[in-house]
Formats: structure tokens, C-alpha cells, sequence
């Protein structure tokens, strides 16, 4: 059995016995960094061999089972080969085979690229007794020309780990060839400069015989969220016929870049700029992606609006910092490689703000986001997450029907309820887009502990409207408002409780309001998250206030028990479709973790209204509850494992910045899904079209690829993507055009035939 199992077996034996588990007698975080203990470190001594060694820490072992290299791309592999480990008796996993202190495994195949991307998955622990999570890295190498008879493969770059750290190594340039490529600092020279508190001005500067692509420069800006990037002013760049993109616009020598800025306030302030770029030698090997980052004050600009690029020579107002896009951790573990010292990772950026979908929402102004957010939070009372709760709060006010002020009273703390939730979620958004972080709609659904709490949650309502248990003035029975009609904190907690059912889904009007208010200053933000509040309980303000609606409402009577008894059905609906979205965040092991807990939290519900001794009991049921809980917030995320084509000739495929840049650059034209498991809008797209018949002979008819992103967990190449789109969250649909200009953003609501049109648009341009 493995020892995930015995420990949520000894939970079920807590259960019964009402003993709590034993405290964890080792602190995982004061281990060292992961990547500190295991180093990975790729090399390629032929065309058709590469060799991933890992370095492993004294005291820390390696699984053999847990380790797997796959290209993505430009190298057809093989089975891979370990050699055999040590026999080990594992308490997490049985008997196994480990590594301890280095392994190399070798990945056959036949190269049909000079550069390979690799994703490298391993997972180990300390002697200590703890394990980390699996970890996924991505990397690329360089491979010996064809005219090689082997030797040393170049250098070798560590990408950015899925996991959001990031660490380089290679092997070192080639020796003794007359033609030997540049160390990246060398080959290719990035700078920035403030010019002027308005715009940005960049100057990429390849070396003599080496080219940067036009369409691969990518720019991030952070550090002051009323400073936004405009469209950079590229210069004309040369036509230029390369062996791995085809026809592209390339610059070979000095390239002077203009960026204009958008900002919402006029004050002096320092900002972040982000850069990644690629480039070539000319008839030589292409580098993977280069990334550093530019530290740079602005002065204060002369007004607000946002200004026009100009071709004066710049004034040097603030001259950037040394680069500093690896922190002082990850600066020794690249002292050795030759990419390491210009940040670069392997990761191609599929868009770029010079080559993107822009969504219109941005030009709707303050007024048209304000309305757009009352309609889209009326609308939303209509999908499947919200009704529920709103037929509850329409149950409450027939019940509560003796008097009109009665019924205000219900709908004035049902909305100061709804528009505490949406202030609160303001913050949260504010807060985190000031660190840093990609924050959205729905972003809280990311963490397994909130969703299996929301799961518990509309477990345990749908219990009280099946009539399990009932505590007059306390939540769920005041959330149900089916015994206590004079709970204002009941009322207060239904309107808590619609907003957060509300956020796995997205409707018409809504996106285009949030689109708008994550890329405005804080203020207006506020203001689009309070009128979305204010359209979310509109309906049930106006059955309150307006006599005539009112009347409509149906009188008391029997029908009430047997109509709150059928509500509890979709709450049961709702708890499953959470267990099955923590299923996919944790694996199979976690719904043995969540039954636990919700038998726990159903004792403690029963035994609270029992005589003095259920009140112990329901404290100790709810401690184990917790108990649960906390295994499933210490449960790793399983292996990433896709239902979806890998190979490249099949039209549905994963969606990674690699692949969206590859076949763009082959003139295809694209679709691109972003999704998740807890956004119901997602599932409901997918099931209407995205499996249809007809969307399959739409790719065919257009000669389109599907590439789908999963976003049910972070990941940071996704929240990127979804950033330089001014995404709120997901769903985000995208439709890349065959002449590989800007993509084309879909509505959030799909049909068949939106889907086609828009797939033929792309195909004509």
C-alpha cells in the first residue's frame, strides 16, 4: 500500500476513534533548495544521442520510475535508457530502485533540428525522511553540426522551470573550430534606456555575422501598474530565408526601438522592464530564447495620455542597471555556462506585444466598463454556478414574505454581502498584480485547499436543505435562509457565498468589464468590481423593492419543504464537480483525503444538535475534517500527463510557447484554447463545440491546429500568455491567421459558428 494510503488510512481510523494524527516530526522547508540537491545537466555527444546527467546531493536519492526526458520537438526519440539503481524499500512508493550521487540517462533518436527543447521530469528525497514534489524542468541543447563526427554538443541551457525556479548549465563552447558560435553576451547586445518619462528606447546590436529576429522580441513591463507598455515602433528589418523559421524579418546589425508608454498617473516612479529576444548565426546554430531584465527610473511625464513615438535621438534620463534577470541562488549555479551569463531560456514566446491578439475591451473607457459590469453580473445570476444560491435567496423572500420592509431588509444585507466579496476580491487583485503575479477571475480555484473547502461548503448546504441538520442564525442553515428569516448575517453570508460559486464562471459583458479594469488604476478597478456586485444582486434588489415584481413571487405554502429539498441536489452536483476539479489538481489519492473529510464534517454537523456530548463530538469532527484538509494542501500534484496528441501531425495538440512559435512560423493557422477544470464556461464550450464533428472538419476545411493550454493548476507560461492578451482569466480563445499577423481574440460564449468563421478569416489573411 502505498504510504499515502496508510496515512489516509490512519485518518479514517482517527475518524472512529477521535484521535488526531501525529505531528510531522521533519519541517520540509527548512530542506535546501531542490535545485540545489538534484542538478540535471544536458548534453548531446551526436545528432543522435542526448545525455541528461543529474548531479544528486549527498543524502538524497533519485527515483528511477519518477524520471522521464521528451523532446519538444526537432528530435524523434526513442525508448529512454537508465541503468539499473539500487534496490530500495520506499515507504512512500514499495520497493523501487534509487540514485544517489549522479546518473546519466541517454535518449536515442534522429535529430531533424540543430537546437532541441527538452522537458525533464525527476523526483527525489532526502535521507531525512522527507520528499520533494515532482519537479519539471525544461531545457535545450545544441547539436553537433551534421558534418560532425561527434564531440562536445556545444552548450547546453537550463530553461525556466514549470515550477516558477530556474537554473543553467552547460558544457561549454565547441573547441578548435574556426567557426565557433559566440557566447550568447557576445553574439547579441540588449540595452534599454528611459527616454524621457513617455516612452522606452531599446538597442539590440548583433555581432558581425549574427541576426535577431524581428517577431521574437517580447516585452514585459511591472513595478507600477499605472505604467503600461504601447506597441514598440520596430524599424524595417531585412528579408532573410532561415533553415529553421523559413522567411523572416531579421535585423543584422544596430536596430533602434522606440516603446511608448501609457501611463495613468504623471509622478516619477521606477519600473521593471522584462526583455526576451532570439537570434542566429548566420549559416551557424540558432540560440535558445534570451531573457534579461532593465531596472529603470522614469521621470515624471508631462501629462497622462499616451504619447507618440518620436525619432529624436533619445535623452539619456536614466541609463538601465546591470541585468538582473537571475537571482544571486541561480547566478552560481550558471558560473559555468556560456548562456547563462545573458539569462537566456529556452522558452519561445509564441506572441509578442509586437505580434498579438489586442482585445478591444480596452478602449471601451470607465463608463462603458461600469455597464458592461452591471449586465454582466445580471447575467450571471443565469449560469449554472450562481442559480442555485439565487433560488435560494428567492425562497428566503417568499418565506419571509409577512412584510415589504422584511424583504428589503433580506436584499440590503444579501447585497452588502455580494459587494464585501467583490471589495475583498479587489484587494486580493491589486495586491498580488503589485507583487507581480498574473491575477484574475477565478485565480483562487488554482489552490486544491480552496476549492475541497468549497466543495465541503456546498456539500454541507446541500445536507441542511435535505433537512440533516438546521442551527437557526448559524451558516449553512442562515445561508439557506430556510428556518431563520430574520438572519441578517444569514442573508449577509448567501451573498458571500453567491460570489464565490460565481467565480468558476464567465458570461457575456463580464470579461469585457474585467478585461478592462485588470489593466486600470486601482480606483476604476474598484468601481468595475463593485457595479459587477451591485448586477449580481440587482435581481433579487428589485423583487425587494419593486411591489409589481413582487407580486409574481409565488405564495408560501407546502410546496417550499419539496422545492428546498430539490435544491439540494445541485449543491450535491456542484461538491462533485469540485472533487472531480481537486481529482485533476491532485490525483486519484486525493478523493480518499476529501471523503474523509466530508464524512468528518457531516458527524460534526449531526452531532452539534445532540445533547451537551455532540458538541465535543463536533468539535472533534471538525478538527479532523481539518486534518484532512491539511493532507490534501501537502499533496503534490501528480505527474503532468496530457489526454492530448504529442505528435506534430495531429491537428489537436497541448499548447506550449514552443509549438504556437513553430507553427505559426510554418504559416499555419492556429486555434488556441486556454481552460481549466473549475471554470465551468470552459467545460461548456468544450462539450458544445470543441469535440463536435464540426469543429474537427473546421480544422480540416482551414488546414488549423488546435493547441489547448491546461490552467487548472499555475502555470507561468500560461499566466504570461493570458497577461500580454489582457486575459482576465480563462476561458481565452485565440485565433492566430496563416499570413502570421496579429491574432484574432473569440467571445467567451462560443458556437460552431463563431468558431468557423473565425477559423476562415484566419485562413484568408
Amino acid at each position: 500500500m502505498k504510504p499515502l494510503f496508510r496515512h489516509l488510512a490512519a485518518l479514517a481510523v482517527g475518524l472512529s476513534l477521535f484521535l488526531p494524527a501525529a505531528a510531522q516530526t521533519v519541517d520540509p522547508t527548512q530542506l535546501p533548495p531542490v535545485d540545489s540537491v538534484f542538478i540535471p545537466k544536458v548534453s548531446a555527444p551526436s545528432r543522435d544521442r542526448i545525455e541528461v546527467t543529474w548531479t544528486i546531493a549527498k543524502g538524497y536519492y533519485l527515483y528511477r520510475h519518477r524520471m522521464g526526458v521528451q523532446p519538444l520537438g526537432g528530435f524523434e526519440a526513442g525508448a529512454l535508457q537508465l541503468p539499473d539503481g539500487a534496490k530500495h524499500h520506499d515507504e512512500f512508493f514499495g520497493d523501487v530502485q534509487t540514485y544517489r550521487d549522479s546518473v546519466t540517462a541517454v535518449l536515442p533518436g534522429k535529430a531533424s533540428a540543430d537546437a532541441v527543447s527538452l522537458r525533464i521530469k525527476y523526483q527525489g528525497c532526502a535521507d531525512a525522511g522527507v520528499c520533494y514534489p515532482p519537479q519539471t524542468r525544461t531545457q535545450s541543447v545544441v547539436l553537433p553540426a551534421a558534418n560532425d563526427g561527434g564531440g562536445d554538443a556545444g552548450f547546453a541551457a537550463f530553461g525556466k522551470s514549470l515550477g516558477g525556479a530556474r537554473s543553467d548549465a552547460g558544457s561549454g563552447l565547441i573547441g578548435g573550430q574556426a567557426n565557433a558560435p559566440l557566447p550568447p553576451e557576445q553574439a547579441f547586445k540588449f540595452e534599454a534606456i528611459a527616454d524621457g518619462g513617455s516612452r522606452l528606447l531599446l538597442r539590440v546590436t548583433p555581432a558581425k555575422g549574427y541576426y535577431l529576429y524581428r517577431d521574437k522580441l517580447k516585452l514585459k513591463l511591472s513595478g507600477d501598474p499605472g505604467i503600461k507598455l504601447g506597441t514598440p515602433q520596430l524599424p524595417k528589418a531585412q528579408p532573410h530565408h532561415d533553415e529553421h523559421f523559413g522567411d523572416v524579418a531579421v535585423y543584422f546589425g544596430e536596430a533602434m526601438i522606440p516603446v511608448p508608454l501609457q501611463r495613468a498617473h504623471d509622478r516619477a516612479t521606477n519600473v521593471t522592464l522584462d526583455a526576451e529576444w532570439q537570434g542566429c548565426q548566420d549559416g551557424g546554430i540558432c540560440y535558445p530564447v534570451m531573457r534579461n531584465r532593465f531596472n529603470l527610473a522614469l521621470p515624471a511625464a508631462a501629462s497622462t495620455q499616451q504619447t507618440k513615438a518620436v525619432t529624436s535621438e533619445p535623452a539619456q534620463t536614466a541609463i538601465s542597471a546591470a541585468p538582473t534577470s537571475v537571482t544571486p541562488a541561480e547566478t552560481a549555479a550558471v558560473a559555468t555556462a556560456a548562456v547563462a551569463a545573458a539569462g537566456a531560456a529556452p522558452t519561445v514566446q509564441a506572441t509578442t506585444p509586437v505580434n498579438t491578439a489586442t482585445a478591444p475591451v480596452n478602449r471601451i473607457g470607465l463608463i462603458g466598463a461600469l455597464l458592461f459590469a452591471l449586465l454582466g453580473g445580471v447575467i450571471l445570476n443565469l449560469m449554472p454556478c450562481v442559480l442555485p444560491v439565487l433560488s435560494l435567496k428567492a425562497l428566503s423572500l417568499v418565506q419571509g414574505g409577512h412584510s415589504r420592509e422584511h424583504a428589503k431588509r433580506h436584499a440590503i444585507f444579501y447585497t452588502l454581502g455580494i459587494l464585501a466579496a467583490m471589495v475583498a476580491l479587489w484587494l486580493a487583485v491589486v495586491l498580488l498584480q503589485r507583487a507581480g503575479h498574473a491575477a484574475g477571475w477565478g485565480f483562487w480555484l488554482q489552490s486544491p485547499l480552496v476549492v475541497a473547502v468549497l466543495g465541503l461548503l456546498m456539500f454541507a448546504l446541500g445536507l441542511s436543505l435535505s433537512g440533516l441538520w438546521a442551527l437557526p442564525g448559524f451558516a449553512p442553515q442562515g445561508l439557506a435562509a430556510a428556518s431563520n428569516a430574520d438572519s441578517a448575517r444569514g442573508d449577509f453570508l448567501t451573498g458571500l457565498l453567491a460570489v464565490m460559486v460565481a467565480t468558476p464562471c464567465t458570461g457575456p459583458f463580464m470579461v469585457t468589464a474585467l478585461a478592462y479594469a485588470l489593466t486600470a488604476p486601482a480606483a476604476a478597478t474598484l468601481l468595475v468590481f463593485v457595479m459587477l456586485g451591485l448586477g449580481l444582486a440587482l435581481p433579487v434588489l428589485l423583487i425587494a423593492f419593486v411591489p409589481a415584481l413582487a407580486k409574481r413571487l409565488p405564495k408560501p405554502g407546502a410546496w417550499m419543504d419539496t422545492f428546498k429539498q430539490v435544491l439540494a441536489f445541485p449543491m450535491y452536483i456542484t461538491a462533485a464537480w469540485m472533487l472531480w476539479t481537486l481529482t485533476n489538481q491532485r490525483g486519484a489519492d486525493v478523493v480518499l483525503a476529501w471523503g474523509l473529510a466530508a464524512i468528518a464534517l457531516t458527524f460534526a454537523l449531526w452531532a452539534w444538535s445532540r445533547a451537551r456530548w455532540g458538541k465535543i463530538a463536533a468539535i472533534i469532527g471538525i478538527a479532523l475534517c481539518g486534518l484532512a484538509l491539511a493532507t490534501i494542501a501537502r499533496m503534490p500534484p501528480p505527474a503532468t500527463t496530457s489526454s492530448l496528441p504529442a505528435n506534430a501531425d495531429s491537428r489537436v495538440q497541448p499548447w506550449t510557447p514552443q509549438r504556437l512559435a513553430q507553427l505559426r512560423a510554418q504559416h499555419k493557422v492556429v486555434f488556441v484554447n486556454m481552460t481549466a477544470d473549475w471554470c465551468i464556461t470552459c467545460k461548456v464550450n468544450e462539450k458544445a463545440v470543441f469535440t463536435s464533428d464540426a469543429f474537427k472538419q473546421s480544422l480540416e476545411k482551414h488546414d488549423a491546429f488546435y493547441l489547448v493550454g491546461d490552467f487548472t493548476n499555475e502555470d507561468a507560461d500560461i499566466a504570461a500568455f493570458l497577461k500580454a492578451h489582457n486575459a482576465v482569466g480563462v476561458p481565452l480563445y485565440v485565433v492566430y491567421p496563416r499570413s502570421g499577423g496579429d491574432g484574432e481574440l473569440l467571445q467567451t460564449v462560443l458556437t460552431n459558428g463563431i468558431v468557423d468563421n473565425a477559423l476562415a478569416r484566419a485562413a484568408a489573411r
